[in-house]
């Protein structure tokens, strides 16, 4: 008897990165900075709306042609499956650094779009564009005028945006986020995605939404509830009544959405400021959970394997966990095939974590830099 034939659309796409740096993170003794989840608990007046949804009197609670999708380089790795899964066939373009001004750290907002690499890429079989800001895994947040750029081609093409703004609230030093669906001829064509882990610092509770124009959502609407049978009705009501009470203070000192920034803003510093004297270079990011190191100036410690396809990067964060007890993710992890090399000598770190935690990594890496100095 002939063994059923597998879609060839889903080659390739069974590894995954995660699976592989939990269990070296959970094997050595770590600390975890690879990871994106807050090690400090979500605010009390989110979890106490939990505790009220899960116990209250409310006991409702508880009952084409194949397409191209354009995908911007780096991106969160589920992008690119999630394209070949639903039948369309991933188109990359990345995002190409500039060097910073004489005496200055790199910022993410170094990291910019070639207009014309952009325009060559959109087509008479262009769909839609996958758009991320800010950014996971670099922290950039894009600006109005790359937006724009975005915009226009879109329209021109006749393209959808489906535009990732689960970090929309995490953005630092007074810079603006900016929806893509609010610029002209945008609303009607974009899918705008937001997420409850980490606008209120609860990754665990797996709670998002989606905001876009009825003709778009409603064919959402149809897939999940075909595909998704068990919601997270509690986290779904205490969520809701997390954003009734922001809503109140939106802009006022005593918001979660202002102070979580503030925090979180001083713990970038911290691990900008470990990781730079320990000689990582860090690439400043805008927002987000997550900065992007360069560890060109450690190659001696991990030196190159001739002939071996694992991304260098890949090798040394294996290295640095098992040797270091530090963790971290390769930046490789987030760019397509053909240009995993090309970005090779850079780790993402997350510093959306408790201030024990962040000392302990700048312990480590100031001991690995004595270590390299010598007696």
């Amino acid at each position: 008897m002939s063994r059923p034939v597998q879609a060839r659309r889903l080659e390739g796409v069974d590894k995954n990165i995660w699976v592989e740096f939990v269990k070296l993170a959970t094997t050595y003794a770590t600390v975890n900075l690879g990871q994106g989840f807050p090690d400090f608990p979500p605010p009390d007046f989110l979890r106490e709306a939990f505790v009220r949804a899960v116990g209250g009197e409310d006991h409702m609670l508880h009952q084409y042609t194949r397409a191209f999708v354009i995908i911007i380089e780096p991106f969160f790795d589920c992008y690119e499956p999630m394209v070949k899964m639903a039948g369309g066939t991933p188109v990359f373009v990345p995002l190409r650094p500039k060097a910073p001004k004489a005496g200055q750290l790199m910022s993410s907002a170094d990291w910019q779009l070639d207009p014309a690499e952009l325009a060559s890429k959109f087509g008479e079989r262009t769909k839609a564009v996958v758009l991320n800001s800010p950014n996971n895994p670099l922290g950039k947040v894009f600006g109005r005028g790359e937006l724009e750029l975005i915009a226009e081609l879109c329209v021109k093409h006749d393209a959808l945006c489906i535009s990732d703004e689960v970090y929309e609230w995490l953005v630092y030093d007074g810079k603006e986020h900016v929806r893509i669906a609010s610029l002209p001829g945008m609303w009607d064509r974009t899918v705008s995605i937001g997420s409850a882990g980490k606008t209120f610092s609860v990754t665990g509770w797996k709670v998002g939404w989606t905001v876009g124009p009825p003709r778009l959502l409603q064919h959402l609407r149809t897939v999940h509830q075909n595909s998704v049978y068990h919601c997270a009705t509690a986290a779904q009501e205490a969520v809701a009544q997390g954003f009734r009470r922001e809503l109140e203070r939106l802009g006022q000192a005593d918001s979660y959405f202002t102070s979580l920034v503030r925090e979180l803003q001083g713990k970038r510093d911290r691990l900008v400021q470990s990781l730079d004297a320990a000689g990582m270079k860090p690439i400043v990011p805008e927002g987000t959970y997550f900065l992007v190191a360069d560890i060109s100036a450690f190659a001696s410690d991990v030196p190159d394997v001739p002939g071996s396809d694992e991304p260098y990067d890949s090798r040394f964060a294996k290295w640095m966990v098992k040797n270091k007890g530090l963790a971290a993710i390769p930046l490789s992890t987030f760019y397509s095939g053909p240009h995993k090399n090309e970005y090779s000598r850079f780790i993402r770190f997350c510093f959306a974590k408790e201030e024990a935690t962040l000392k302990a990594a700048n312990d480590i890496l100031q001991k690995w830099k004595r270590e390299k100095a010598g007696p």
